[in-house]
């Protein structure tokens, strides 16, 4: 597999097209699904994963060339395992807000007053803020690691709206995915790195490393503007 950014096609048994994604690092990525953890997937991921009979690579100039590519296979052939990308999507807004000790994120499409907002966006909205609500939560509680985040976290399963209890981190907090919704976003990932503890496992050390290039690949992409075709879901099945 080349060391090069690309997109992939997974296909099954009749050369149906499954899924298709883009990496930076076609063989860091591709091999990355061989140590994913079936306990920590969804269930519709693992599906796909186990229809899965060929991969076909796709190798592109650039990082950018790669996501053109990718949006442009997703609206041709609409894969049955992607989600974002694939169809126009009524536009939404990630808004959140400081309350008190807490950390209230959600996804909307009309924003209300008292809520900062960042968007608009389609349905990588969503997508976008799992993978903060996993980053501010391993932020606020180290010690405790992604195995200990609430029921259905790592698999994706939220609430539209969530509350993170950050107590006194609640002002730090807010600062910071500030600074990140206006493009610091290598500062917001610093801030999140330093928050870790030193002898945290690997598995827990992984999870956070996906989500932190999830993060820097939707917001590197300009996730306003487009629809991010497979970054969450490359994130989620990376997971050791």
């Amino acid at each position: 597999m080349p060391e090069l950014p690309g997109v992939y096609l997974m296909r099954d048994a009749t050369d149906a097209v499954l899924y298709v994604g883009k990496a930076k690092n076609l063989r860091k990525r591709l091999t990355s699904y061989r140590v994913a953890n079936p306990d920590r997937m969804p269930r519709r991921h693992l599906r796909m994963l186990r229809a899965v009979v060929r991969i076909e690579l796709e190798s592109c100039v650039d990082e950018s060339a790669a996501l053109a590519r990718e949006s442009e296979l997703l609206r041709s052939l609409k894969p049955r395992f992607n989600r974002a990308g694939t169809w126009p999507a009524t536009p939404r807004f990630l808004v959140w807000r400081r309350n008190g000790e807490d950390l209230e994120l959600s996804v909307t499409e009309n924003p209300e007053k008292g809520w900062q907002q960042f968007g608009q966006m389609g349905s990588v909205a969503q997508y976008l803020k799992a993978v903060l609500v996993r980053l501010l939560w391993c932020s606020a509680y180290p010690e405790s690691g992604a195995s200990q985040m609430p029921a259905g976290w790592n698999h994706g399963l939220f609430a539209n709206l969530i509350q993170i209890h950050c107590g006194g981190l609640a002002g730090e907090a807010t600062a910071i995915l500030e600074k990140l919704l206006a493009g610091q976003v290598d500062e917001f990932c610093e801030w999140v790195n330093a928050k870790q503890p030193g002898n945290s496992h690997p598995f827990e050390r992984t999870a956070l490393a996906e989500d932190i290039e999830a993060l820097k690949t939707m917001m590197s992409a300009g996730i306003s503007s487009r629809q991010i075709g497979g970054s969450r879901l490359d994130s989620a099945m990376a997971r050791a």
